[in-house]
């Protein structure tokens, strides 16, 4: 499907049709003198609804125990099955310019990594390959196979795989990888792009606009490199975050990528709650046309929650080149928590940006959609907290239930255990009124970093309907409209045990954003846009750009 045919399906060509003429623009930060007006009922009315979009999730980058990490290799695709669309868990298995060989202080680096490396061809690799072979279900849920090269000179990068053939080659350098890779289906990934270059971080030098590398990976459990100032900054030992790594500093070079995240969890759970997803926009789950969305640049990335971002410039959607002076911009946001604020990005600066109200509209209708995210831990013991029970509506409809399943905040074993082993959180059953789970909660390790498992429920029910949460051997219950007044939180077995939090309704109001502007200033022979969404409660997603040529 071309892209007029995609966007006349989506009902795009429509929404230009009736949008022609008008001039919109955001508050905030916008650039120039565009004049500032509301967005009109009709022109929101005629937005697609994204809850028809086809966004399929996956994390194309995460490690267990094949190499080095924790927790074996059939839980950590277990996990994934759980939340994702599609996975690769990710062996280590090349560090062709390894450091500490003549530097005492190092020597554990090569052990540790030689060791895993060699474990990997003594075996490993044919079993690996073998058991994600037989986990794929086109249709359902895709596995994919992959393995890391480590760099000092170029950063580290994750060769993901179309074929479950594709060999594991030895390399001299990553540029060397790309070479030995060129005649397969294969993307090479360079992922924690903010390290200092020359120390595992990414060096742009390197960077070839080529079809094995059509997107880059911005956010992971390593941090966010879109520019050297972001939210969740590098804490790892590899040392902190610059500018010449990131996201900003590749775009304002001229290059063409698209951005999307993964966990790089390393306790063998793939799609890791605030860890890091890739999303992908195609038709179906298909091998094929995932892979030809992804080296089309149709991604983008979050760091847990799957927002939906709907972005296109005339009739270029994200990852397109296109052309022209004047620049009819559409945007179409749902979140699954209440948004803070949508900056549309223009050669690395905010275009616009849409606050959101401090206070939202709730509508008088006496039914309405909301969403509802319910979490659950808080322990104060090192021990798990094994969660069972279900959640229920006494009125309307379950429209969709999104998990927010985190793996573990720590990647050794705990008191008592002799190996690490997986806790795979589940969603056992459903109806339209109901979700059971499963799931496991550990300690918050501090008061900065969660541990806590949750789902968010999205609800078209009365305003006094109730929503009930059942769990081991206790019972809460909330009408729909004392959530939208605020969260509600209970102590299971009193002050300092484990916890449950009905987190405040967001209506539709507050989860979703609809806007249409016209930028008629080129800057460049090539301008850049891309948008990037960040919800109240710290969850981020960002769309992969559009570059716009000069008329």
């Amino acid at each position: 499907m071309d892209r007029r045919e995609f966007l006349k399906k989506s009902g795009w060509a429509a929404l230009g049709l009736a949008a022609s003429g008008t001039l919109f623009n955001l508050a905030g930060c916008a650039k120039g003198a565009n004049a500032l007006a509301p967005l009109p009922d009709e022109l929101r009315k005629s937005f697609p609804d994204l809850r028809e979009m086809k966004v399929f999730w996956g994390d194309v980058h995460n490690h267990c125990n094949v190499t080095y990490g924790h927790g074996d290799l059939d839980d950590a695709i277990e996990a994934a099955r759980q939340q994702l669309d599609f996975v690769s868990v990710t062996p280590h298995a090349l560090w062709p310019d390894i450091p500490g060989r003549n530097d005492e202080r190092l020597k554990w680096v090569i052990d540790y990594h030689e060791n895993a490396f060699k474990r990997l061809r003594r075996g490993g690799w044919g079993k690996y390959v073998a058991r994600m072979k037989e986990c794929n279900d086109p249709g359902k849920f895709l596995t994919f196979i992959s393995y890391e090269c480590h760099s000092m000179e170029h950063g580290d990068h994750v060769a993901l795989c179309h074929d479950f053939s594709t060999p594991l080659v030895e390399c001299t350098s990553v540029p060397d990888l790309k070479r030995k890779l060129k005649d397969y289906k294969v993307f090479v990934t360079p992922h924690h792009m903010g390290y200092i270059t020359g120390f595992r971080g990414y060096n742009w030098d390197a960077f070839r606009e080529d079809a094995q590398t059509p997107f880059v990976e911005m956010y992971s459990r390593h941090g966010l490199a879109e520019t050297d100032q972001d939210d969740y900054a590098y804490l790892h030992d590899m040392g902190p975050r610059v500018y010449e790594g990131s996201i900003r500093y590749g775009l304002e070079r001229g290059n063409k990528f698209g951005i999307m995240c993964s966990t790089d969890q390393h306790a063998g759970y793939p799609g890791s709650y605030g860890d890091g997803r890739i999303g992908v926009y195609c038709d179906s789950l298909t091998r094929d046309n995932l892979w030809d969305a992804m080296a089309a640049r149709r991604v983008c990335g979050v760091t847990g929650d799957k927002i939906k971002i709907d972005f296109r410039i005339g009739d270029a959607m994200t990852g397109d080149i296109t052309r022209g002076n004047r620049r009819e911009i559409y945007l179409n946001v749902e979140g699954q928590n209440y948004i803070d604020y949508v900056d549309l990005i223009k050669n690395g600066e905010c275009l616009a940006r849409l606050s959101a109200p401090h206070t939202t509209h709730v509508p008088d209708e006496r039914v309405i959609r909301a969403k509802v995210k319910v979490d659950f831990g808080w322990n104060r013991e090192e021990r798990y907290i094994h969660w069972q029970g279900g959640l229920r509506i006494s009125e309307g409809e379950i429209n969709d239930v999104q998990s927010c399943f985190r793996g573990a905040a720590f990647t050794s074993p705990q008191e008592g255990e002799t190996a690490f082993k997986t806790r795979v959180n589940r969603i056992v059953g459903r109806t339209p009124q109901s979700v059971e789970l499963d799931m496991y909660s550990s300690k918050n390790p501090n008061t900065t970093t969660p541990a806590t498992q949750g789902v968010i429920l999205d609800v078209t029910m009365p305003r006094n309907g109730r929503i009930t949460a059942s769990f081991n051997g206790h019972t809460w219950s909330y009408t729909l409209d004392e959530l939208l007044q605020g969260s509600k939180a209970h102590f299971l077995r009193g002050w300092l045990s484990e916890a449950v939090q009905f987190h405040r309704a967001a209506p539709v109001s507050a989860f979703s954003i609809g806007h249409y502007m016209v930028d008629e200033r080129p800057e460049r022979d090539t301008d850049y846009y891309y948008v990037r969404v960040r919800q109240r409660d710290g969850q981020w997603g960002w769309s992969s750009p559009i570059w716009v040529e000069r008329a």
